[in-house]
């Protein structure tokens, strides 16, 4: 079994300079998607112990346009020698959770000392004998139960068994993991579109992503488990509430939806991958169609699904994990390689695109980006900043791994100035 070792920090600093404008004034159905946007903010990296540079000030806003600040991120290596990692979770102890994916184990990583340890016990044997890890299936989501929920600090998986993917619960006993239930079973898989994604919501439920395992008109099936988002009670229920009583699914017309978070007014939002023209953020309402096949990126009112707030070209995201902060939503990129920011406008939420600014690029050099996690350790600044753990996935298959890959990073997030 190959070794995780920890690596001695080394830390870097950028900041996403030029004020980035976004238009308030409202379009309407008709004015049809806007072009993909690519970086709209450069980014200088400076040494070590030097300051960095930054770009000179933008003009003044038009009238009619709102100024979204300027954000700064400070970067450091927690840990190296990752393989594939895929899923991110914080444990009340303040440690970290990571499942990698193809290994089929999870392991436990101290932030404080970037110390990496494995996951034993019946738990652990279970993952590896019973996960079939081929293409983009394997070891995949973990969640741990918050206080608040009806499983406090116990551990959740998502993984690809024999008979499809699958939702396990097991109790994490310092770094020993107990025999795990199943609690979802029968979500179809493929060697891609696997979904993946677990996470509480703040009404202490558990919701799991699901792909649509290549079977793309299983997403407009309202009884299929794939191509959803799922929202279950932690015993594998549907949980009370959901738009049918009697079924887990929450919303529907998802290709491939690898990353769910909550902002401060309980608005739910998710990164979707497109196929071949737009990557999507959406803002998640119960019951709601995304619209996959029929539709990828903005489809308008007629088509009666629900549009995105924001989109990218498929070459310049492939938005996997996704947090949120006070002032923005951050998604992890894989193809496009970014860790993409996409400021708030609206401080009371709001479901339509002008309540988000343009995305920007915020971290540009790390290659391939997995995952992304709020710190529930570090409280949130009143200005916005917050700390950020970021997994790279160089060695999933698909990247150009380098010394050290993979890794997970600490990026501290506040403004500019």
């Amino acid at each position: 079994m190959p070794t995780t070792r920890s690596t001695a920090r080394r830390t870097s600093s950028a900041v996403v300079a030029g004020a980035v404008v976004a238009l308030l004034a409202a379009c309407t159905p008709d004015d049809g998607p806007e072009p993909a946007l690519g970086p709209s903010v450069t980014t200088a990296t400076a040494e070590p112990g030097e300051p960095a540079e930054t770009s000179p000030p933008a003009p003044a806003p038009e009238p009619g346009l709102v100024v979204v600040p300027e954000v700064r991120v400070d970067v450091t290596e927690v840990a190296t020698g990752l393989p594939a990692p895929w899923g991110l979770a914080a444990v009340a102890d303040g440690t970290l959770l990571v499942s990698l994916r193809d290994e089929r184990r999870l392991v436990v990583v101290d932030p404080a000392t970037g110390a990496v340890e494995p996951v034993a016990g019946p738990g652990a044997d279970d993952l590896r004998d019973g996960t079939v890890a081929r293409g983009e299936s394997g070891l995949l989501g973990v969640a741990v139960g918050p206080q608040g929920s009806a499983a406090p600090g116990e551990v959740f998986v998502y993984r690809t068994a024999d008979g499809g993917n699958e939702v396990l619960r097991g109790t994490l006993a310092g770094r020993e993991l107990s025999g795990l239930t199943p609690i979802l079973q029968g979500v179809p898989a493929a060697s891609t579109h696997d979904g993946g994604r677990l996470a509480f919501g703040p009404d202490g439920f558990l919701y799991a992503t699901t792909g649509d395992a290549q079977q793309r008109g299983a997403a407009q099936v309202a009884g299929a488990l794939n191509g959803k988002i799922l929202r279950l009670t932690v015993d594998g229920d549907p949980a009370p509430g959901n738009p049918d009583p009697t079924s887990p699914v929450w919303s529907l017309g998802h290709r491939n939806v690898q990353g769910v978070a909550w902002d401060v007014t309980g608005r739910m939002l998710a990164s979707e991958f497109g196929q071949e023209t737009f990557d999507e953020l959406n803002v998640v309402v119960p019951g709601g169609n995304y619209g996959w096949p029929e539709v990828e990126g903005v489809g308008g009112a007629p088509s009666g699904f629900v549009d995105p707030v924001a989109t990218w070209a498929t070459s310049d995201a492939s938005p996997s994990g996704l947090a949120v902060t006070r002032e923005g939503a951050y998604l992890a990129g894989l193809r496009g390689e970014t860790l993409w920011r996409v400021p708030f406008l609206s401080p009371d939420g709001g479901a339509s695109a002008d309540a988000f600014g343009a995305p920007q690029a915020v971290l540009t050099d790390r290659g391939r980006l997995r995952a992304v996690l709020v710190d529930p350790a570090t409280p949130a600044g009143d200005d916005g900043s917050a700390v950020l753990y970021v997994l790279t996935n160089n060695t999933d298959g698909r990247g150009d791994p380098r010394d050290g890959d993979d890794r997970l990073l600490r990026v501290a997030v506040a403004p500019a100035g």
